[in-house]
């Protein structure tokens, strides 16, 4: 099976068809409709979202749901990832998949920490020997080819060991992310190409580079510069899906053909699709904050499309009038309706190490806002978070002060109920009253005005009487009988039990101390009032 199959630089020509324009892998954001509009326009190669390797073996919904479910001769060639750390399971899980794409991967390069916690990702990047046996095992046993991704270490020939060490191991091709574990979030700071162009130099396989990339000029630049074979984009493909292209249409052009392909190749988890138009629309969106509050609320595709509609509406009312609120503050290149990515802000101070890179992180002291004042300078004494409670239900109450104040129970502790009789929580009540035969209506016990039912019954002649004290009761859900009424023979025993309703069967010899215990029967089922007076009559 190894001997046919198609390794490093033939892979990447032949199977890959010599990809250069790469979608990255992108959890819940990379699904089919996405790679699909990606291919549109420009994408040569597309990866799957990262899928985890145990749960792909164990979960058959999982493996349809990700993987089989989605599988298109449009989209291809494609490469399946996953995220593992056990050798044995990740051969598992490629067995799995190996017929559905053109490759597997190796995720070593999320920084999460779902990942850390988890045990994968870039977190296994100091354990070489686990890496090995996993890349050599898979290589052996599956049918298509294996491939890498990963981040960099601080130290460049540190890096380059690692890409060689992944190449002896059976990796075919290699993506290198040029940043480290620790740069992501606020601190994700700039990508070092450095490492990359060194990776490059030092293996024999296809690389592609990971990084920095939000225009098509990025891109080419990036093959200049570090002469990998391919670049991949995920967050600058995620703002504009045309980049690949060297286009910058507008938004709702986008949106609208995302759409139509997810209305084409059903169905799309819905939470995937408002990602997709959160970030579209990332820029129109901090102008149009109600429009932005009512993406997240709508429940279905086609509110979604609605919203998105409104937005291309107001976009174009702008145009028409001129775009001058569109141009307000001018830290966008284009207007804003205009796909483009979003470049995070950097640290104030950063600390450069010559690599393109932040060399260290910068920790920076963040004070507390106070909740009496909102973002805008306002009085207002809310978060944003109760502000919404507030809007969902106005007369909802967050002053501890003012909250109601509830009288505790005089046993437990816990709220009593405010009309009780006893002063008691229901738990509390319900003890007492059954002690007591007494009712409470706040709680809704019953037992003084069913025992006189009973009682009024008896008299009537509608029931049995039982002489009071001598009748048998319940114990711990076990029907006991005094001894001292018991009968002496089995066909004594059988009349006694015809007697009170034929419930038991026929008694045995009395027990030494002083009472018979007989389970109840499960399928026999106590009438009204048995749970509250435990005794024959209930029955």
């Amino acid at each position: 099976m190894a001997a046919t199959k198609l390794q490093g630089f033939e892979f990447w020509r032949t199977t890959l068809k010599g990809a250069r324009y790469v979608v990255a892998p992108m959890v819940d954001q990379s699904e089919l409709a996405w790679r699909l509009l990606s291919r549109r326009h420009g994408a040569e190669l597309c990866y799957t979202p990262m899928m985890h390797a145990q749960v792909f073996v164990r979960d058959a919904n999982y493996r349809r749901d990700n993987l089989y479910s989605e599988v298109c001769p449009e989209d291809r060639p494609l490469i399946t990832q996953f995220c593992a750390n056990d050798p044995e399971v990740f051969v598992k899980a490629c067995l799995l998949a190996q017929d559905h794409c053109d490759a597997i991967d190796l995720n070593l390069g999320c920084p999460q920490m779902i990942a850390k916690r988890g045990h994968y990702g870039v977190f296994l990047q100091d354990e070489w020997d686990l890496l090995e046996k996993m890349v050599t095992l898979a290589n052996e046993k599956i049918s298509v080819p294996i491939t890498c991704k990963i981040r960099v270490f601080s130290e460049i020939e540190r890096t380059v060991q690692y890409a060689q060490m992944l190449e002896k191991a059976g990796c075919q091709l290699l993506t290198v992310h040029g940043r480290t574990k620790d740069q992501k979030g606020p601190s994700t700071g700039v990508a070092s190409w450095e490492h990359i162009k060194a990776v490059r130099e030092a293996v024999n396989i296809p690389v592609f580079a990971n990084g920095n990339i939000h225009h098509l000029s990025d891109v080419e630049q990036c093959m200049k510069e570090t002469g990998v074979q391919g670049v991949m984009s995920a967050e600058g493909n995620l703002h504009n899906p045309a980049l690949f292209e060297g286009r910058s249409p507008p938004v709702w052009e986008m949106a609208e053909e995302y759409l139509e392909v997810v209305h084409q190749h059903p169905p799309c988890t819905l939470s995937y699709v408002r990602a997709h138009l959160f970030k579209l629309w990332h820029h129109t969106l901090q102008i149009h904050q109600d429009l932005r509050e009512e993406l997240g609320k709508v429940k279905n595709v086609q509110g979604l499309a609605e919203v998105s509609r409104q937005l291309k509406i107001r976009c174009q009312e702008e145009i028409a009038n001129g775009g001058e609120k569109a141009r307000q503050g001018g830290t966008l290149p284009f207007p804003h309706w205009i796909c483009q990515p979003y470049i995070r802000p950097v640290s104030k101070d950063p600390v450069a190490n010559g690599n393109g890179r932040l060399g260290s992180e910068v920790k920076t002291v963040c004070h507390k806002r106070s909740l009496s004042q909102d973002s805008d300078g306002q009085i207002d004494g809310l978060s944003k978070n109760q502000q919404k409670k507030k809007a969902r239900n106005p007369y909802k109450n967050f002053c501890s002060e003012q909250r109601q104040k509830y009288i505790k129970c005089e046993q437990c502790g816990n709220p009593k109920g405010n009309k009780c009789v006893f002063n008691l929580c229901r738990a509390c009540c319900k003890r007492k009253a059954l002690k007591e035969v007494a009712d409470c209506l706040t709680h809704h016990l019953m037992f003084k005005t069913k025992a006189e039912k009973r009682k009024a019954g008896v008299e009537e002649g509608k029931l049995d009487a039982v002489p009071e004290g001598r009748n048998g009761t319940l114990v711990n859900g076990t029907a006991t009988i005094p001894t001292d009424s018991q009968p002496q023979t089995r066909e004594q025993g059988e009349a006694q039990s015809r007697s009170v309703g034929g419930i038991f069967p026929p008694l045995g010899g009395a027990s030494t101390s002083g009472r018979v215990h007989m389970d109840f029967h499960s399928d026999v089922a106590p009438l009204e009032g048995a749970g509250e007076n435990p005794s024959l009559l209930d029955l």
